[in-house]
């Protein structure tokens, strides 16, 4: 008890009829990294909300350093020396690290000249590398996440919070974050890290809490375990983490683009002179930092983005290659492209948020009805098909998507995509939000897609993904194709460096 750094004892959070989390006892001591696992919906965003002070426990008591406290606001996280550093950042493009760090700190009033010395102090001490002068919108996404962890230890956190930190970091930039986390953890501070990669759970973590439908089912020494049972754990079953990739077939390109060159609507260049050949029969990865051009690429070939120049050729099987630069999304659907496209923006661009899944289902095949009369045995058929086999988490069919989990949302539209059987499909972060479970069923189905002769373009985050599921992965740095190389034969350290440098290393 006396080395406990953060205590749950009963913790219950209710959302309506939802229980998010029920009778929650956990803790996490002093000079600990703790990583928190469960799936969708387990419960475990929800109860590292209410020790940020966002969200309050209807029953339970939280302790902090062996005492009961009352935290009702992130500003009363803070005084009890819990911060949070979250997967989307909070910070102020026009302002600098130092400025960032002082907002909301004694009611603006400060010495901006102490607050950069402070905070270089901190780099001191944790290994950290920043300039307190450098503004925001100069950085490196490792940069603005450094900046955000400054500014919790600035205000005095000795327990942290860490939401996904590695999704947006090379494999060098994690490692760093790793050492760093080692450093803080030397100097007695309580790490708790949410993350879906077991991998560096096994690499950073000493113990790990498992969280199954709110429930915390086990805590456990990382030295004693190992991914299958953590995955058992969490899943309540067991589940077969190997990706069944096997070797292309006969590949044939599908999809050439050559000196793909776009902007967006500010009118900055977001891919520039971008070429390379998407085959059928193989799943193509692309990798890169976030913002690196993943978006634009893929919104550019379904038709989405205009271009400045450069060409897409869509070469159908038995069929005249055809230009798809110019056309409509529609247009390029009467040409004969089946594009499946799942977007970042699921809610904006993907689905209808009012509408169901069988709605949303309808979307994809609306105009295949004849005059004002829509068939919906089709949609409806899917969208059952749907919910039982991605095991979608929702009261009915009809039941508004938008009141979704985010990762049922997903499960809805990657279901509806990869169920038009197209001969390209464009993926961005098909796994992104999903459970460990589910994003394995997504992998296989990428997998039975490639088989069946789909060019397959997967954009993902995760690099050992990218190198367990991929024939060759394309690499973006900056708008621009830093390598293309080969899944099998390559590393992380070797993806991590031409995501951060251009002109690495062509395939041959």
């Amino acid at each position: 008890m006396e080395n406990h750094a953060i205590e749950f004892r009963g913790i219950t959070k209710r959302f309506g009829s939802v229980t998010a989390n029920n009778n929650v006892d956990l803790y996490v001591d002093k000079g600990t990294i703790m990583s928190l696992l469960g799936e969708n919906g387990s419960g475990k965003t929800t109860l590292m909300n209410m020790l940020a002070g966002i969200y309050m426990p209807d029953e339970g008591q939280i302790y902090v350093d062996g005492k009961p406290v009352s935290i009702l606001s992130p500003k009363d996280a803070f005084d009890n020396g819990v911060g949070m550093i979250h997967q989307h950042f909070k910070l102020i493009d026009v302002f600098t690290a130092a400025e960032n760090v002082a907002l909301g700190i004694n009611e603006g009033k400060y010495d901006l000249k102490d607050v950069a010395a402070k905070v270089t102090e901190i780099c001191n001490k944790y290994g950290f590398d920043i300039d307190p002068a450098k503004k925001i919108y100069d950085m490196s996404v490792s940069e603005k996440q450094t900046v955000e962890i400054i500014k919790v230890l600035y205000r005095g956190a000795n327990t942290l919070i860490l939401d996904e930190p590695t999704a947006v970091l090379t494999p060098q930039e994690t490692s760093k974050l790793f050492s760093i986390m080692k450093t803080m953890k030397e100097d007695g501070k309580a790490i708790i890290i949410i993350t879906h990669k077991l991998n560096e759970v096994m690499e950073i973590s000493d113990v790990v809490a498992v969280l199954r439908k709110g429930e915390h089912i086990a805590t456990v020494k990382t030295s004693e375990t190992n991914p299958q049972q953590l995955t058992e754990m969490m899943v309540g079953r067991a589940v077969e983490l190997d990706i069944a990739r096997k070797d292309p077939v006969n590949p044939v390109p599908r999809l050439t683009i050559s000196n793909l060159t776009c902007r967006n609507s500010d009118g900055v260049v977001k891919l520039n002179n971008v070429s390379f050949v998407a085959n059928g029969g193989e799943i193509l990865g692309i990798a890169g930092i976030a913002g690196s051009g993943q978006k634009e690429l893929l919104e550019a070939v379904a038709g989405l983005n205009k271009i400045d120049s450069g060409s897409i050729i869509y070469t159908p099987e038995g069929k005249e290659p055809a230009e798809l630069v110019g056309l409509s999304p529609m247009k390029i659907k009467e040409a004969g492209v089946a594009l499946a496209f799942v977007p970042e923006d699921r809610l904006g661009m993907g689905l209808v948020g009012g509408m169901g899944m069988t709605g949303n289902m309808m979307l994809r095949s609306w105009n295949k009805g004849k005059g004002p009369f829509i068939d919906r045995k089709g949609p409806e058929k899917l969208a059952a098909d749907v919910f039982e086999f991605l095991e979608v988490k929702t009261p009915h069919i009809d039941y508004p998507v938008r009141k979704l989990s985010g990762g049922n949302v997903q499960k809805v539209l990657v279901g509806r995509e990869i169920a038009t059987s197209p001969s390209v499909l464009m993926s961005a972060y098909a796994v992104r939000g999903l459970d460990i479970n589910t994003s394995y069923v997504i992998y296989d189905l990428m997998c039975e897609q490639k088989e069946k002769g789909t060019a397959v373009v997967f954009v993902g985050e995760d690099l050992d993904v990218l190198l367990q599921l991929c024939d060759r992965i394309l690499v973006l740095c900056g708008g621009e194709v830093s390598g293309i190389v080969d899944a099998r034969t390559t590393t992380k350290e070797e993806i991590g460096l031409l995501m951060t440098s251009v002109g690495g290393k062509e395939e041959n």
